[in-house]
């Protein structure tokens, strides 16, 4: 099994005639994801390496069924995007855009909730500021650079894109296959947290293990360390960025701040400790951690 998309999962790329929309539309087909359709506004009767365009989610949708999107729009659009792929009733909305004012997503996150809650559908939102996800020979919605994955039994959820590629990387040369790798996005208002993603792995009956990348800001991990300790059954290792960032400085994602004390690298690698999950001190060392858990 994989969390969240599946060789079954299909994509609409909303911002496909643009110059990223048109070049990851292409690193997804080739991967072998089926991008069936793809959504700019005026450029319907077109297309994008040879998936049709659509005016509007819905047309797309219907004409394709459609299940997940992609967003590859500008960020004062994207709240806008958001909004039209969770009305036209598709499972899951994923994200890349950066840049999105934190009170848009705020009201989004809201309205979406509510319309949940409400029976009017339940789009899943992964990110903003996220480089997608990916399940390893079945799908791919996102910019992870598939080569460096393999199929097998560890689930990844970061924080970081970047971070999450070199851990892979090691994971793979040391013989040691994915089952999902999601990006959450580094912006303070996420659609899908480390909760959502831990919960997921739990249930899910082909992940063993669980690889978490965290960093300085917010207090996402140290959430994730109480759910672990009530929750999880399955093994958990973590990796914290920003480990030497100075106080009150921004480390590359606008969540990555720490302020007023907390937030810090040191308080979230003693938050996991006391609940058992193992804390490397540098990125290579995921694998050792890893190898120790599941031998």
């Amino acid at each position: 099994m994989s969390i969240l998309i599946d060789e079954k999962t299909k994509v609409v790329v909303q911002g496909v005639t643009g110059r990223d929309g048109s070049f990851h539309t292409k690193q997804m087909l080739d991967y072998g994801t089926k991008v069936v359709a793809g959504v700019t506004p005026g450029k319907a009767g077109t297309d994008v390496h040879g998936v049709p365009v659509f005016n509007s989610v819905q047309e797309a949708v219907d004409a394709t069924g459609a299940n997940t999107s992609i967003l590859f729009v500008p960020h004062r659009f994207a709240s806008d995007a958001v909004y039209e792929g969770a009305a036209a009733g598709l499972d899951l909305v994923v994200c890349v855009s950066e840049g999105i004012p934190i009170l848009d997503m705020a009201k989004v996150m809201r309205d979406l909730k509510v319309a949940a809650a409400s029976g009017d559908g339940a789009t899943r939102v992964v990110g903003p500021n996220s480089p997608g996800l990916i399940s390893p020979g079945k799908s791919k919605v996102g910019i992870m650079p598939g080569g460096i994955l393999t199929t097998g039994n560890v689930g990844l959820v970061s924080r970081s894109g970047t971070l999450t590629y070199e851990i892979v990387y090691h994971l793979t040369r040391a013989g040691i296959g994915q089952s999902t790798c999601i990006g959450i996005g580094g912006d303070p208002v996420i659609g899908t947290n480390f909760i959502d993603v831990l919960g997921m792995f739990e249930a899910d009956s082909e992940t063993e293990l669980v690889v978490l990348i965290g960093e300085i800001g917010g207090t996402d991990e140290e959430e994730a360390a109480r759910f672990i300790k009530e929750n999880m059954t399955k093994p958990v290792v973590a990796f914290i960025a920003g480990q030497t960032a100075p106080p009150g400085r921004r480390m590359g994602h606008a969540g990555a701040i720490v302020s007023g004390g907390t937030g810090t690298a040191k308080e979230k690698i003693a938050a996991f400790r006391e609940v058992n999950v193992d804390v490397a001190e540098i990125p290579s060392k995921i694998v050792d951690l890893v190898k120790a858990k599941i031998s």
